[in-house]
């Protein structure tokens, strides 16, 4: 098989752990799967059996929080925005959830697959809508707007960032 042709082949995945200042146990992305730079991007999360993230929401039947398939949709739809060279140095933050639907919850245990494409996109607010699908049913959908800031006003000074846009002293 021949090695596919420069301008055709399909852009790489971004980093997460570069784009995103999140870390264990609240880096929910697990990895990106479909990239198209700019306009959309999907990624899968596994929740664990033992996931810590579910044991108190319902006892007797665990599930996912709301809040967190929000924020899995949020951080996703976060890498697809901050992976552009310009927004180096920069951090993405929910302002509104002008609508959420679940329509099936998740429980700990399950894989779901994980969409979002963006609405509008600005220097410093944009709009996304995201998805996410177990088993290729729907089993949740919303619309996000958030804003555009410099990470660096917004971290302890001692946490510096880098040339590449990378914040220095994470483990």
């Amino acid at each position: 098989m021949s090695e596919p042709h420069p301008e055709t082949a399909p852009p790489p995945e971004p980093d997460i752990n570069t784009i995103l200042p999140h870390r264990y146990p609240f880096l929910l992305l697990d990895r990106v799967t479909d990239f198209v730079p700019g306009a959309r991007i999907a990624g899968v999360k596994h929740f664990s059996a033992g996931d810590d993230i579910a044991q108190g929401h319902f006892p007797d039947w665990p599930l996912v929080p709301t809040g967190i398939l929000l924020e899995l949709v949020t951080q996703l739809g976060a890498v697809l925005v901050l992976e552009r060279p310009e927004m180096k140095g920069k951090i993405a933050m929910i302002l509104q959830i002008p609508s959420a639907h679940i329509i099936d919850p998740v429980q700990p245990g399950e894989t779901v697959r994980v969409e979002a494409e963006v609405l509008k996109l600005g220097e410093a607010f944009g709009e996304l809508r995201g998805a996410i699908y177990r088993g290729g049913a729907l089993v949740a959908e919303g619309q996000m707007r958030f804003a555009i800031a410099d990470s660096a006003s917004l971290l302890p000074s001692d946490r510096p960032i880098d040339a590449s846009g990378a914040i220095q002293g994470r483990t």
